[in-house]
């Protein structure tokens, strides 16, 4: 080392006033506590260097999403998420769908906790479909997950690599920044713990004023930094819209080299006696703009768009036929 560099650090180090040098320590100590998480998290689940760990017939396994084309349409398993596993995967096949988004999150399809019995399942019955799982819906927010864990060795293991994190709120009176500031970590670890595992974790934006990703930009400050191979955005054109209103053109060039997956819902604006309402509606009936998917087509992604439905779908005929007419339109806006 340069000695006169190393006396100027010397110099600087006795300057610090005793403030100063405890949060230069506490700084230090909340950073090899990360570390040490990520890698006892990594470790207590044997996936630390996970292609040698799972073994390469696993992590190589045959999946639909290898054969699909540049956008393999799926949907979000949300609205039928009672159905069982060979339910499903007929229901994926009827509709025409290539694959789906499978919530694995509290109240969801699968518990967190059952993944390891109940995913592999659901796998195995759209594989023999010529399906798949292209995203699992999870409540991942850091590694401290109650469950993350369990989630995420299972997907590694059955070579699923996308998942979508759990939500990010503000808190009420806190800037803005300084929530940023305490959510950024986690990200870093979870991209961090996803190289290792050979995943890629999302961050969806959502609409609402206590959500962090409602903005986009909020999301961009926090990952601008990231690989995204293996952090990135979950990028809801919906809820842009929502937030965006003119601007989501912005937004979506924004997020754009950060797409882990496209999510398609749409919407319109509806005045009750509360005032103004987003009011969720079939694809093509809303204000979401099919020049959005103009400008996907020249981009560099390639990836699954996942279809949403937030609207009643009504019974089961009704369903299938709302189910049917948005993935119509849908092909048709990527014609």
């Amino acid at each position: 080392m340069n000695r006169s560099r190393a006396n100027r650090s010397d110099t600087d180090i006795r300057r610090l006033t005793f403030a100063q040098a405890q949060e230069v320590g506490a700084s230090s100590c909340r950073l090899l506590r990360r570390e040490l998480s990520r890698r006892d998290f990594l470790g207590q689940t044997g996936l630390m260097g996970a292609g040698s760990a799972l073994g390469l017939s696993l992590l190589s396994a045959p999946a639909a999403e290898q054969l699909s084309p540049r956008f393999p349409i799926i949907a979000f398993s949300k609205p039928f998420q009672k159905f069982t596993a060979d339910e499903t995967a007929q229901l994926v096949t009827e509709v025409g769908w290539e694959g789906i988004e499978i919530p694995v999150r509290a109240k969801g399809q699968i518990e967190p906790e059952h993944a390891p019995d109940e995913l592999p399942k659901f796998a195995e019955a759209l594989r023999r479909q010529k399906r798949d799982i292209y995203l699992v819906a999870t409540d991942i927010t850091s590694l401290q997950t109650p469950h993350a864990e369990t989630v995420l060795r299972t997907m590694a293991k059955l070579g699923l690599k996308r998942l979508r994190l759990g939500f990010f709120t503000y808190t009420p009176g806190q800037p803005p920044p300084e929530r940023l500031k305490e959510i950024a970590p986690a990200l870093k670890d979870i991209a961090d713990a996803c190289r290792d595992l050979g995943l890629q974790a999302g961050f969806q934006n959502h609409s609402g004023s206590h959500y962090v990703g409602a903005p986009v930009w909020d999301i961009f400050s926090m990952i601008r930094d990231l690989d995204p191979k293996h952090i990135g955005m979950c990028f809801d054109i919906g809820h842009a819209t929502v937030e965006g209103g003119l601007s989501w053109p912005i937004e979506a060039k924004l997020a754009e080299p950060f797409y882990t997956v496209v999510i398609v819902k749409d919407f319109f604006w509806k005045k009750d006696p509360g005032g103004w309402k987003d009011t969720w509606c079939p694809l093509g009936e809303g204000m979401v703009s099919r020049t959005f998917f103009d400008e996907l087509k020249k981009s560099a992604y390639r990836g699954p768009i996942c279809q949403h439905h937030e609207y009643d779908l009504g019974d089961a005929k009704q369903r299938l036929d709302h189910l049917q007419h948005d993935l119509k339109v849908l092909k048709e806006w990527l014609a």
